[in-house]
């Protein structure tokens, strides 16, 4: 299995579903997510963060910033690329420390990486279903990750 394909009908479900995945993050990945604005991804990052015993309300977009950093169970690297206009830019904050590094690297809008892209990562994609349903997809990419696809939930329950 490479892939599996979620279905949230709430942000409860959106933020559970984070925190499940995180039970199955360790030390050096990398979860690249990509959707459009609105789509569910600083929700499904909150709950990434309340899994590594982060408190979910400290998690914010850094979209000015790049990245924000935050201290659990792993250290979380946030990176928000949405205003990024070069790759070079994020040379500049040192991203290979972060990404390649003793925490768990989260990426939002990781399309504009270009060829900076990892080699292998988590690729989440979300879309919307209906004013709070999102279609959320987990693909593998590379074998690593079919460990966390493996024991990631088809389905969301309370």
């Amino acid at each position: 299995m490479k892939a599996i394909n979620v279905l949230s009908k709430s942000t409860d479900q959106t933020l559970r579903l984070g925190e499940r995945l995180a039970k199955h993050l360790r030390k050096g990945d990398i979860v690249c997510l990509e959707g459009d604005l609105g789509s569910g991804k600083t929700t499904l990052i909150k709950g990434i963060a309340q899994g590594l015993k982060i408190a979910p309300e400290k998690v914010n977009s850094p979209t000015f910033v790049l990245m924000n950093a935050y201290h659990g169970r792993l250290p979380l690297y946030h990176f928000d690329l949405y205003r990024l206009e070069a790759v070079h830019e994020i040379s500049s904050i040192g991203y290979e420390e972060f990404l390649y590094g003793d925490g768990v690297a989260v990426i939002e809008w990781a399309e504009r990486l270009g060829q900076l892209m990892p080699k292998e990562y988590l690729r989440v994609e979300l879309k919307h279903k209906g004013e709070n349903e999102r279609s959320i997809k987990l693909s593998a990419v590379g074998k690593r990750y079919l460990h966390v696809i493996r024991h990631s939930p088809s389905t969301i329950n309370y």
